[in-house]
């Protein structure tokens, strides 16, 4: 076979409906200044698909940093790998402050999460260590186990019974092989809200010999007294062995950073093959990072927005009568009964006749006959925008419940 003759066959769950979905819930296209509002196929709606928790996107000070950096530096600059040519002090001050920020000795930046995260796991495990991971962790995580040559158990989702059970099946194997053990989840779940159940998981040490990895993505910046992430917010920052987050949210950036001790963070500047063999990070992202960091540690009333327009829509979607799961941070996920084809005709009608643009999640993310419309509030969102909002979802909720997504297929306008 040629092995361009599969790919027709072999698109993919999400790549097998792109004739019809491709521009419109696939690859859509925002435009304008990132912000609640903005311009949707010539429309304007009110976005919550955007990870800009802080609102740092536009914010004035951070656009004069990221303008001031090209400015002085272009964007070619530093040229080359970090261990090679393309280091520089403001990388290395941008990772003191991160690591003094998130309770570590050190850390290290690197150029993008997903990339990041598939290979702190290659560096940091060999063939005779197991890992031991949460069942619902982010794609990335999953990515990184690929290549994990060693074993690998999964645990129920945040189920710490499961988790001990894994960990007895982890310890009898490193008997044998010599080798350690890593325990993966995550701070906060992006597709539930849910935190990962770190003190409990940390409780384990005291009968485990074992070390935890979280990937903070949604919790850096969001969670805990200052911002610092979920390990803060659920008081286990000694626990936490090897703390890693990403610069797409809080920080409204690209990049994202791995913290530890002194020592380990070493061996990750020396040993990440993503970062050794990779450009490092453009200067001006880098000197508009810093600007970030700054506003998101002294400025705690952005925190404080978000939290406030998170839960008024939480609690306005609650009193409803919507199935909001078992979020307890700002992500907002809503559980509706429905099938796929009921499940885009919604999202056309929130988007097309109400002006609401979120994200929806569909088998197999999440089982059949289920429907997830994903909220992300912002900083910048308003009070107006959250009324809007749960009126429009009580008219939605009410038409699907009354099989109107049934009878009226939004896509085929789509398709035609």
């Amino acid at each position: 076979m040629d092995i361009f003759d599969k790919v027709a066959k072999r698109m993919g769950p999400i790549g097998q409906h792109q004739k019809w979905s491709h521009g419109y819930f696939s690859f859509p296209k925002l435009e304008g200044e990132i912000a609640p509002h903005m311009n949707f196929r010539g429309k304007e709606v009110l976005v919550w698909s955007l990870n800009n928790y802080l609102g740092l996107a536009n914010h004035p000070e951070v656009r004069k940093a990221d303008e001031q950096g090209a400015a002085d530096f272009g964007m070619a600059y530093p040229m080359g790998a970090r261990m090679m040519s393309g280091n520089s002090k403001y990388h290395e001050q941008l990772e003191q402050e991160l690591a003094s920020f998130v309770g570590k000795e050190d850390s290290f930046l690197l150029n993008f999460g997903y990339q990041g995260m598939v290979s702190i796991i290659d560096a940091l495990v060999d063939r005779n260590d197991v890992v031991v991971y949460d069942g619902e962790s982010h794609a990335c995580i999953v990515d990184g186990l690929r290549l994990h040559m060693g074993k690998r158990f999964v645990y129920k989702h945040n189920n710490i019974d499961d988790c001990r059970k894994q960990l007895e099946r982890a310890s009898k194997l490193v008997e044998t092989t010599g080798g350690g053990i890593l325990v993966i989840t995550e701070g906060v779940f992006g597709m539930s809200g849910a935190q990962g159940k770190l003190k409990e998981i940390i409780e384990l040490k005291k009968d485990f010999n074992f070390r935890l990895l979280i990937d903070d993505a949604h919790g850096f910046g969001t969670m805990g007294a200052t911002g610092a992430g979920a390990h803060e917010a659920q008081d286990a920052i000694e626990g936490v062995d090897v703390y890693f987050a990403t610069f797409a949210k809080s920080m409204a950036g690209i990049g994202a950073f791995v913290a530890s001790t002194k020592e380990l963070t070493d061996y990750f500047r020396y040993n990440m093959r993503s970062q050794t063999f990779a450009k490092a990070l453009p200067m001006p992202m880098v000197i508009g990072l810093l600007k970030r960091l700054e506003l998101l540690k002294n400025n705690p009333e952005l925190r404080e927005k978000l939290w406030n327009v998170a839960t008024t829509l939480q609690k306005g979607l609650r009193e409803r009568g919507f199935d909001l799961g078992v979020t307890d941070t700002v992500v907002t996920p809503v559980f509706l009964k429905g099938e796929l084809s009921e499940a885009t005709a919604l999202t056309m009608d929130l988007r097309e006749n109400y002006g609401i643009f979120c994200s929806i999640v569909v088998y197999p993310v999440i089982p059949k006959g289920m429907i997830e419309l994903r909220l992300i509030p912002t900083a910048v969102h308003s009070m107006d925008d959250v009324q809007r909002t749960l009126d429009a979802f009580s008219e939605v909720s009410e038409k699907l419940k009354n099989g109107y997504y049934l009878e009226h297929q939004f896509v085929e306008s789509l398709i035609k």
